[in-house]
C-alpha cells in the first residue's frame, strides 16, 4: 500500500509539472522513482515515459480546448520527435545508467540556464 501511495504522489507531481509547464513531468518522475521509490535506474527512465505519454495527452487536450495549440507549427516537431524517439528507444539498452543520468542532468541544466536567462 505504501508503494501505491508513493507512486500516486509521484504521478500527481509529474502531472502538475506537465500541466503547468506544458512538459517536464519526466524531470520530476525520474529522480522520484530512483530515490524515493528505489526503482532501478533504467526502469525509472522507461517507466517515466510510460507515465508521461498519457499525462502529455491530457495536457495537450486541455491546451487544445483553450485554443493554445497551433498544429501547423507542431507537426514538424512531431515528425522529428517520432524519429528521435525511435532512435533513442533503440539505443536505450546499449547505454549505461550512468550515461543516462549524466545526459539527463545536462539536459536539465541546459533547460534551466535557458529559462533563467530567457534565451
Amino acid at each position: 500500500k505504501t508503494d501505491g501511495v508513493k507512486y500516486a504522489v509521484c504521478g500527481a507531481l509529474a502531472g502538475a509539472a506537465n500541466g503547468f509547464f506544458g512538459a517536464g513531468g519526466g524531470m520530476v518522475l525520474v529522480p522520484l522513482f530512483t530515490r524515493w521509490t528505489k526503482m532501478e535506474d533504467k526502469t525509472a527512465f522507461a517507466t517515466s515515459l510510460a507515465v508521461i505519454l498519457p499525462l502529455s495527452v491530457v495536457s495537450a487536450v486541455i491546451y487544445f480546448i483553450k485554443g493554445s495549440i497551433d498544429f501547423g507549427v507542431a507537426l514538424p516537431y512531431l515528425i522529428g520527435g517520432i524519429i528521435g524517439g525511435t532512435v533513442g528507444g533503440k539505443i536505450f539498452r546499449r547505454v549505461s545508467a550512468r550515461f543516462l543520468h549524466i545526459a539527463f542532468a545536462l539536459l536539465i541544466i541546459y533547460g534551466g540556464v535557458r529559462s533563467l536567462f530567457l534565451i
